[in-house]
């Protein structure tokens, strides 16, 4: 069975642990790093990942972009919401549907 992960800043998913999902704080980029590593070698299926730390890590959350898992999807964190998250949404709708959703003409 697949598993579901965040990770980030502790301040940013410490709540997640609520809803039973496994939490995994990350203070440094190099930190979080090796953690994502550790995540996806570990058989986690889904990984949330903070927009500020995945902002830091480009190269590595570009490892992933072609792989059918895990899949890192990017949340907002406490210091606030860049819109990464919701721009990687959207692509990856955009490639699967072949447009873009979000786009509406006025009549």
């Amino acid at each position: 069975m697949y598993k579901t992960a965040v990770l980030g800043a502790y301040d940013s998913i410490y709540g997640f642990a609520a809803l039973g999902v496994d939490t995994f704080p990350a203070a440094t980029p190099g930190e979080g790093k090796a953690r994502l590593r550790k995540l996806t070698d570990s058989g986690y299926a889904v990984i949330y990942i903070t927009e500020a730390l995945a902002a830091a890590l480009p190269e590595e959350i570009e490892r992933y972009k072609g792989r059918f898992l895990p899949a890192l999807i990017q949340i907002p964190g406490v210091s606030g919401n860049t819109g990464a998250g919701v721009a990687g949404v959207k692509k990856s709708v955009e490639q699967a549907v072949g447009s873009d959703i979000l786009f509406s003409e006025k009549q």
